[in-house]
């Protein structure tokens, strides 16, 4: 099954721009579903970020044999490196920026 992880990432300390607040996601295939608690794990996390991302809403389509993971950060206050190098080393673990969503800001 294909499951896509879905975060949202944005400054704790900065107003919300293009360049620090995006949608980024990242596909994987799984026979393990992820339920509502869980904790999530992945080498593009950094805990000088946040420290973890735990899965907020499960949404299943058998259809198309995918399941949509809205993930939510456990602490976000931890703000050691900025949301644009946070959002490149995302994007450097396989994860990417959004471009179907509206505008955020």
């Amino acid at each position: 099954m294909k499951i896509k992880l879905i975060i949202f990432v944005t400054s704790v300390h900065h107003e919300p721009t293009k360049e620090n607040s995006n949608i980024l996601t990242k596909t994987i295939e799984s026979e393990i579903k992820p339920v509502v608690g869980d904790i999530i794990d992945d080498p593009g996390f950094d805990s000088r970020f946040h420290n973890g991302y735990e899965v907020a809403k499960v949404t299943i389509n058998y259809t198309s044999n995918e399941c949509l993971v809205s993930l939510t950060p456990l602490v976000i206050e931890s703000e050691k490196m900025t949301a644009v190098e946070y959002m490149e080393k995302l994007k450097n673990n396989g994860w990417s920026i959004e471009t179907t969503t509206k505008s955020l800001y």
